[in-house]
């Protein structure tokens, strides 16, 4: 994870969906498949379902899995008050991290996460949350997310101006794939240059990159959901189809699935530590787990570069070229 000694499956688990679409039978299945491949990051927030996503984990890490054997990453400063959205106080974070500790059912979490920027507490504020959570031993290693270039910039190179006395930034989590390439702009670049792990979410594009929706949202899709489609939809327009149509040309080519490429292409990207997968069923999460065998050909990574490739202008563009 980025220039740390922490180590994580290639591919993480994700819980957004927990105890919410996902009971805890399903849940069970997931985690232990998970599991039993040689999954260790499972990701997770204090706002999923309110909490209930956290402590369902805990409860499933109780029964199925050694707490040894997982890598636990959570987040904290969302709120759900819709009068202010994000607290990364001091006092709330380390309010929240207590919380999230007692929900999961364990003494300390692997990576804890600022779970987005707060344009009103001093970042200095937050980062010290961030230091006394790891010298407390609380949280082993800790990250951001949802933090823009320069913000992650800022914060890891606060961390790093002290040694031995602030703790380095390990991750930073940022949505990332075939259809969404705006981190490659500053985010990576910075996080490359700080040390720091990039951990993908929605590394399939929300779903559409499967090529599930190529003939229409099918019934129980996100898609086909009132409160999600319109997570989905921004992912439904021509520029995205004729990227779904590239990924779907290059798995029939390699006689693998459009899933199984798009994601091994966003892994094998320079920087990524581990995409994070929302599956939704225990098929779903081994055909994923499933790209572990899986290295795209350089013709066909080359090929997806270019019909996905975002439009950088200045001051991107490297203008010694012309």
């Amino acid at each position: 994870m980025g220039r740390t000694g922490l180590r994580v499956s290639r591919i993480g688990l994700g819980t957004l969906t927990w105890a919410r679409d996902i009971g805890e039978r399903e849940a069970a299945d997931l985690l232990k498949a998970f599991w039993e491949a040689g999954g260790t990051l499972v990701d997770t927030a204090d706002v999923y379902a309110d909490g209930a996503a956290e402590h369902l984990l805990g409860r499933l890490l109780g029964d199925l899995v050694p707490r040894r054997d997982v890598v636990i990453a959570t987040k904290a400063g969302s709120v759900p008050d819709p009068d202010r959205r994000v607290d990364c106080s001091r006092g709330h974070l380390l309010a929240a991290l207590d919380a999230s500790l007692e929900r999961l059912g364990t003494d300390y979490v692997d990576l804890w996460q600022i779970h987005s920027y707060d344009p009103v507490t001093p970042l200095e504020e937050t980062l010290q949350a961030v230091d006394t959570a790891v010298r407390s031993g609380r949280a082993r290693y800790a990250g951001v997310a949802g933090f823009c270039g320069w913000q992650l910039a800022k914060a890891a190179a606060w961390q790093l101006a002290a040694p031995g006395t602030r703790a380095p930034l390990a991750a930073t989590q940022l949505e990332y794939s075939l259809l969404q390439r705006g981190v490659e702009r500053e985010v990576l670049p910075a996080a490359l240059d700080l040390g720091v792990g990039l951990l993908p979410s929605s590394p399939l594009g929300r779903g559409v990159l499967t090529g599930k929706y190529r003939g229409g949202a099918p019934p129980d899709s996100r898609g086909a959901s009132e409160r999600l489609a319109p997570f989905v939809a921004p992912y439904l327009d021509e520029s995205a189809a004729r990227i779904v149509d590239a990924v779907a040309t290059a798995a029939d080519g390699l006689a693998v699935t459009p899933l199984q490429v798009a994601l091994a292409w966003v892994r094998d990207r320079p920087g990524v530590a581990a995409p994070v997968v929302g599956a939704r069923t225990a098929r779903q999460l081994g055909e994923a787990l499933s790209v572990e065998g899986l290295t795209l050909p350089d013709e066909i990574c080359r090929a997806l570069d270019d019909v996905s490739a975002p439009v950088h202008r200045y001051p991107d563009h490297d203008w010694s070229t012309l």
